[in-house]
């Protein structure tokens, strides 16, 4: 495992904030692990962990948003990377609005995309969500570098990790 470890620690992916809402609950979570999936058509996956509480209600969930967020939004990483929605309501004073089939979409967002889940997948100790993108934007105003894996090292799960 070594070798692969050495490979992995190479890697500083781009990190998404993933949003679920289902059955009167709302979720939110910090995403190293995702991507661009198909070119034609165009589709994306998001992979959640098992623990976490954005995976628990994103399973029962027709839709999720996916949001970039800047290297300056480094707080909002924190908010919804180092807390859980098991404790608090992280949404609690973020600019939010509701998009395609109900999605949340945070208005602070760099850019964000609303996709419809087609099929989820096993991988381990995390589950794919292949979207269809249905909705999408982003903010003019907001250039900077995107948030990467990297800028997030000093942020601890705010779900148990085993």
């Amino acid at each position: 495992m070594a070798g692969m470890d050495e490979f992995v620690d190479r890697l500083n992916p781009d990190m998404c904030l993933v949003t679920a809402a289902a059955r009167g609950e709302r979720a939110g979570c910090l995403v190293g692990f995702a991507s661009q999936c198909s070119l034609r058509p165009v589709r994306f996956v998001v992979w959640l962990s098992e623990l976490n509480h954005t995976f628990r209600v994103a399973r029962t969930a027709e839709v999720l948003a996916v949001h970039l967020l800047t290297r300056e939004q480094h707080g909002l990483a924190e908010l919804f990377g180092g807390h859980t929605g098991d404790e608090e309501d992280k949404f609690r004073d973020v600019r939010l609005r509701e998009a395609y089939g109900g999605a949340l979409v945070l208005e602070d967002a760099a850019a964000w995309f609303v996709g419809r889940i087609l099929t989820r997948c096993g991988g381990g100790d995390h589950i794919g969500f292949v979207l269809d993108p249905v909705e999408w934007g982003a903010r003019t105003s907001c250039d900077g570098p995107l948030l990467r894996l990297s800028d997030t090292v000093d942020i601890a799960p705010g779900h148990p990790v085993d």
